[in-house]
């Protein structure tokens, strides 16, 4: 009797039947034993699907933490994945899907502390008083508070004001210029009850306006109250970790920088502060005076700002009993030649100061004739010589014989003469040497030109 072809002792030729080799037959022409997933991996598939119920992380090999890392859902809730998901490729995905552009290098190679960093400041950027829990804030501290070292809040937002009839419209901007302090003011988040809790923050970076407000717009909205003030310097004085305070553009003026200074007085790690770009005049200055020597700043920033020739005074007061300060920036004030020449002498017993500006003062360069002759500190300097004179070349003159080839690195002289806009403006920029001092004779030289140009 013939055998059959499909018997277990039948020898079978591939060639002749493709389906015999096979013992099942699948409806799916692709199917094979191959693909089919191992019983670890379906197992950490299903991990992952329960993961919000039952969070499974660290009793994992570092091979399936990888695993799970790579395809754990992004819409798992903080509180679940804030303190057992470890920085890695979760993270990077989380913020790749919340945000386009993601730069992890500003951030300590961490997309972690990234996503926790930006996390919050969208909390507080969007936070709008009396509207806003807020528990909305205070819920995301014991999740982030490991993560968070610095903050950049670029706006902060005002209470919501109430729409008023034409009626109501009308009387009271009759009463306004009757009591200006009747109407709501304009607080904005209270940090006082968040910075203490940031066990971790370093840096903080704040400017009180609000973005994109368009035909909303109101000069208050651009400014820090004394609500706010008051708030703040609480919360910068509890704030033990804090390294770096900028706070510009807030229409600072002088009573509330030196409520603020009051409250850094001391501050143990505190070392630059930046309150650029405000309307800080000579009280203020005497309060940063003050600070310089009770505190360790390093930096200190108060460019665009209204300080005259007494706060100058006051700031080089405190700069000539000072050893902690590298750098001190006080472009685009009103120091003018006496507060100019103040600062000058303040270097006379200052060894410690490396970076100086002070372009933009009207200084005619006293300044910086005193502190190059007699100082052995500074690297770098930067002027403004806004007029054109014989005490230019004067000056010029000065730097030339005292000019010290080995130690300053760099050094900026621009001549504006404001009076003749058709005059260009003249750059020196240089480094160590020869090429620096060639470059001063040449300004010099260009100098007696322009005098002798305008006398004819």
């Amino acid at each position: 009797m013939r055998k059959s072809a499909y018997s277990p002792g039948a020898t079978l030729n591939p060639a002749e039947d493709f389906r015999k080799i096979r013992r099942i037959i699948a409806e799916d022409p692709d199917w094979s034993l191959n693909i089919v997933p191992c019983l670890s991996k379906l197992c950490l598939q299903s991990i992952g699907r329960n993961f919000e119920g039952k969070p499974i992380f660290e009793e994992l090999t570092p091979i399936e933490k990888d695993f799970m890392q790579e395809n754990l859902s992004t819409s798992l809730p903080l509180h679940v994945t804030a303190n057992l998901i470890s920085d890695g490729v979760y993270w990077k995905r989380c913020c790749e899907q919340r945000w386009d552009f993601c730069d992890v290098f500003h951030y300590g190679h961490s997309w972690k502390r990234m996503f926790f960093e930006r996390h919050m400041e969208n909390i507080i950027e969007l936070f709008i008083p009396e509207v806003t829990e807020p528990k909305t804030v205070l819920e995301m501290v014991p999740l982030c508070k490991n993560y968070v070292k610095r903050l950049h809040i670029s706006q902060l937002l005002p209470p919501i004001k109430e729409p008023q009839n034409d009626e109501e419209e009308e009387f009271g901007l009759e009463l306004a210029s009757d009591n200006e302090y009747d109407r709501p003011s304009l607080d904005h988040f209270d940090f006082n009850i968040l910075l203490d809790k940031l066990t971790k923050l370093e840096e903080l970076h704040l400017v009180y306006g609000v973005k994109q407000c368009g035909m909303n717009f109101e000069w208050k909205m651009f400014e820090m109250t004394t609500s706010d003030c008051e708030s703040l310097a609480k919360a910068l004085k509890s704030c033990m970790t804090l390294k770096l305070l900028k706070l510009h553009q807030s229409h600072i003026e002088d009573e509330k920088c030196r409520l603020l200074v009051k409250n850094l007085l001391d501050h143990p790690s505190l070392r630059e502060l930046d309150f650029s770009h405000n309307l800080i005049g000579d009280k203020g200055a005497r309060a940063l005076g003050k600070l310089l020597n009770r505190s360790k700043l390093k930096i200190l920033n108060m460019c665009d700002n209204e300080i005259r020739c007494p706060g100058a005074k006051a700031i080089a007061y405190a700069l000539s009993k000072n050893s902690t300060l590298k750098s001190l920036n006080l472009r685009l004030n009103r120091l003018r030649d006496d507060g100019g020449q103040a600062i000058g002498k303040a270097l006379l017993n200052n060894n410690t100061l490396l970076h100086l500006h002070l372009g933009g003062n009207e200084d005619g360069g006293k300044a910086l004739e005193e502190a190059m002759s007699h100082n052995t500190s500074i690297t770098e300097c930067d002027i403004c010589l806004t007029g054109v004179d014989k005490q230019s070349v004067s000056f010029i003159d000065q730097v030339d014989r005292s000019f010290r080839l080995p130690l300053l690195l760099h050094m900026q002289l621009r001549l504006e003469p404001y009076n003749r806009p058709s005059e260009k403006r003249l750059a020196l920029k240089g480094m160590r040497g020869l090429p620096v001092l060639q470059m001063l004779r040449a300004l010099r030289e260009k100098m007696e030109e322009l005098l002798i140009a305008r006398w004819q």
